[in-house]
């Protein structure tokens, strides 16, 4: 019978938690760059804007955690873009900083401190930066 350490377990659920992380935060980039899946918020964004930036970061830096590729760097921009997104796109405009749920930044704030644990932790057991830093 096979056992887990514990330390096993945590470096198998640090990836599990990455992947499924990149996973819904590379959907935010498709939405609005690719339509997919589909919110009419996003028809017809430019490229060049704010919304058409945060796609791309959102696509290429989703990719790049999904597959646990320059993990800590890139979650360490994707957390600092996230609490911009926080900070400019909830809390300021609805004059609630202290309260996520009221000024609808939960999924911004989550996702910036799940960045930034990553950001310090590496990318688990199952990331391809381990390959990367071994030969």
């Amino acid at each position: 019978m096979t056992t887990f350490k514990p330390a096993d377990l945590q470096a198998v659920l640090l990836s599990v938690l990455r992947i499924t992380a990149a996973y819904m935060f590379t959907l935010h980039g498709t939405s609005k760059l690719f339509g997919f899946p589909h919110s009419p918020m996003f028809d017809g964004l430019q490229i060049m804007s704010l919304y058409g930036l945060a796609g791309i970061l959102e696509v290429v830096g989703g990719l790049l955690l999904l597959f646990g590729l320059f993990t800590r760097p890139v979650a360490f921009v994707l957390s600092g873009m996230m609490a911009v997104a926080y900070f400019v796109g909830h809390a300021i405009p609805n004059g609630n900083v202290a309260a996520p749920f009221l000024n609808r930044g939960e999924a911004a704030a989550l996702f910036c401190f799940v960045f930034l644990y990553l950001s310090a932790a590496g990318g688990g057991k199952w990331a391809l930066d381990n390959k990367r830093n071994a030969g």
